[in-house]
């Protein structure tokens, strides 16, 4: 099968021909339709965030089941199915009381080393050298996923555009349900309008906030996210975005922000943005050890919050997400903005590393 393989920091990303993978027990194996291009990636490409190379990236992906390992009971060969980042083991101590996102086996396995849970990769160069894998390592024509993090896809749903459903509209759905309470009238400031940040746009009008507000420093994404649902744009390199929020606001400020970015101007931006007893929702993952700012006596004396939000409870989740694209309240097609091969993928993250790619751009193996 053709992958794209990732050689290090400030080496050029490559396709070569690998090894098609083989699911063991427990896993699938899925003929990957497309894969959506992240900046979870663009941070290990350009090493911000470890992960052992030579590997292959690569996090959400759709396509039809190809083959199943032992014991899979729920899933059969020609499915169709959506994978999303988080594959949980179900059986730690963080899975057993519903915390897939906290998944220890995944951390420790996944993310530190490029393992599956038995503490091997799945996936070798022709020469029968090890690759790591960056969760199921989509940037491939086929992938080897835990069924714990793999759902079923409505045909109403189109299978392409649909792989984003396992990052961006998980990871916002997620950092939503984070929110305390109900967003019904609710004021939602979303810093950073992306491919999270413009799904978190689209949830929140169906979860009924107003007015919904879009920070951002790019005119093109902040006219998509009018498009999808925000009812107030703030390009914050041209204006004072606290000022404009009060404004929106009727000079309180928002109820809930949400920072998608992860950089220490923009969690801080997210904080002023607040009201009295508000919450700051922060998704975005930072480069390194970066760290922000927080005024501490107007954190205690305004009774603010600050939660971090690591995607969503995949097994709980992951099929809600699913559910709620297929009833309209997260459109795919609208979400997914360009289109590259599996040839262009390096170019697609050059894009995105450019900051010239609005919404969410997917690699397509066909």
């Amino acid at each position: 099968m053709r992958a794209v393989v990732w050689d290090g920091p400030g080496t050029p990303m490559t396709v070569e021909e690998v090894p098609v993978p083989s699911p063991q027990a427990g896993e699938a194996l899925v003929r990957v339709a497309a894969t959506g291009v992240c900046h979870t990636d663009l941070h290990v490409i350009k090493g911000e965030v470890a992960f052992p190379a030579p590997g292959v990236l690569g996090h959400e992906i759709s396509g039809h089941i190809e083959a199943l390992g032992e014991g899979v009971e729920d899933l059969a060969v020609g499915d169709r199915v959506v994978g999303a980042f988080i594959m949980p083991c179900g059986a730690c101590r963080q899975c057993e009381v519903g915390r897939d996102d906290m998944c220890e086996p995944f951390f420790e396995q996944n993310r530190l080393r490029g393992n599956l849970f038995d503490g091997t990769s799945r996936l070798t160069r022709a020469d029968g050298s090890r690759l790591s894998m960056y969760s199921m390592a989509g940037l491939a024509e086929y992938a080897v996923v835990p069924v714990t993090g793999l759902t079923h896809l409505p045909e109403g749903l189109p299978l392409e555009e649909s792989a984003v459903l396992g990052c961006a509209a998980f990871t916002a759905y997620g950092a939503l349900a984070r929110a305390d309470g109900d967003l019904t009238g609710r004021s939602v400031a979303v810093v950073a309008v992306g491919g999270v940040g413009s799904s978190i746009i689209q949830f929140a009008r169906h979860l009924g906030a107003e007015p919904l507000i879009a920070v951002d420093v790019d005119d093109t994404k902040l006219a998509v996210a009018r498009d999808l649902g925000a009812t107030v744009t703030v390009n914050s390199r041209t204006v004072d975005a606290r000022e404009a929020v009060l404004e929106a606001t009727g000079g309180a400020g928002a109820e809930l922000v949400l920072e998608v970015i992860g950089r220490p101007e923009t969690v801080e931006l997210g904080v002023s943005l607040l009201r009295e007893g508000g919450q700051l929702v922060v998704v975005g993952i930072a480069a390194g050890a970066a760290t922000a700012a927080i005024p501490i006596t107007g954190l205690v004396r305004r009774g603010l919050t600050i939660t971090g939000s690591y995607g969503a409870r995949t097994r709980r989740d992951l099929p809600e997400v699913v559910r709620l694209a297929d009833e309209g309240a997260f459109d795919v097609r609208r979400a997914v903005t360009r289109r590259f091969t599996l040839e262009e993928a390096p170019q697609a993250y050059d894009l995105l590393d450019a900051g010239q790619i609005q919404g969410r751009s997917i690699v397509v193996m066909s």
